[in-house]
């Protein structure tokens, strides 16, 4: 699995359609996916899933000339989780691992659609097609390119995803699948983190090979001792750690929301990261920028997604370009 700042051919996205979820916030859920695509169509292709033609006919209204549509069957629209990861071997060829998906531990039923649809995007692809037998979701891995992988022991080894499994077996189909060598295991997630049971792609994300920039939160934070606990083990794993201090918590219909700017997605020469019309979204992408030179820092709205469960890095998934 090449790292995110390899180079892509496009990102995927899927437009936001489950009224049971977004409820009074779908419509500015719509607002702020078309905000990450049209980021993101500046940098690179889009290929935007729609799960029928008034989707599709909304989503066109809404999006840059640029970004592609594509009709497909969804449940939901968080295809980071849902969608296929894909790998590279050392001639450039690309296939697509389809990993089995439950919602999130059984969370919000139906999902045989989303279940199925990693699987329908690597054959519209054209690539090659792997089957792998866990249950897991993108959100819950980040990778560097030089064979390591991070991830939390609250996600993978939670008794909704693989029960029967050890954390061993489960390092092991990730080597497997994946092709890392090393899977460094974090503790927990956010607590403000309510759906996705830990995902590490809202407190860390790698900026290099063996560097990380991780989540770090002020003693009397209700993150402060995990996050303490997930540094510990990252240094203890070899890494090099930048710390991160920020995290949003915006007021989202009279809800309080903890909105991770970590869950930023790295795009061909920019990075999109979430804001939240807060006063820390310009420190916050200042240290993001110094931590990806080579890269355009893009802010966008996202305060919204982060109400729904995440920001850029969970509505998308990249496609490493191939040979």
């Amino acid at each position: 699995m090449p790292p995110e700042w390899a180079p892509h051919e496009r990102t995927l996205m899927a437009w936001p359609c489950r009224q049971d979820m977004w409820q009074q916030q779908l419509a500015t859920a719509k607002e702020q996916y078309a905000g990450v695509a049209n980021a993101i169509v500046a940098f690179e292709p889009v290929t935007m899933v729609c799960a029928d033609a008034a989707d599709l006919a909304e989503a066109r209204h809404a999006l840059s000339a640029g970004v592609e549509l594509l009709e497909l069957p969804m449940d939901d629209s968080w295809l980071r989780d849902s969608g296929p990861v894909f790998v590279t071997d050392a001639a450039g060829r690309r296939a697509g691992v389809h990993f089995g998906f439950n919602a999130w531990g059984e969370k919000f039923a139906p999902w045989d659609k989303d279940a199925a649809v990693g699987a329908l995007l690597v054959e519209h692809l054209g690539d090659p097609l792997f089957r792998a037998p866990l249950i897991l979701e993108g959100g819950s891995l980040s990778v560097d390119g030089a064979g390591r992988l991070v991830t939390t022991e609250q996600c993978l080894l939670h008794p909704s995803r693989n029960p029967s499994l050890t954390a061993e077996q489960i390092a092991a189909h990730l080597r497997e699948q994946l092709g890392v060598s090393e899977v460094i295991w974090l503790g927990r997630g956010l607590v403000e983190d309510r759906d996705t049971d830990g995902h590490v792609d809202l407190i860390a994300a790698f900026t290099a090979p063996g560097q990380l920039l991780l989540q770090s939160c002020p003693a009397g934070d209700p993150n402060h001792e995990s996050t303490v606990e997930n540094r510990a083990r990252a240094l203890a794993a070899g890494l090099d750690v930048l710390d991160f201090p920020f995290l949003a918590r915006p007021a989202v219909g009279g809800e309080v929301v903890g909105a991770s700017y970590l869950n930023f997605t790295i795009v061909n020469g920019a990075v999109i990261v979430p804001t939240a019309g807060v006063a820390t979204d310009a420190d916050a992408l200042a240290v993001i920028a110094q931590a990806y030179p080579r890269h355009e820092v893009v802010g966008v709205p996202a305060e919204v997604i982060a109400w729904g469960g995440g920001g850029p890095h969970c509505i998308t998934q990249q496609v490493p370009g191939k040979a």
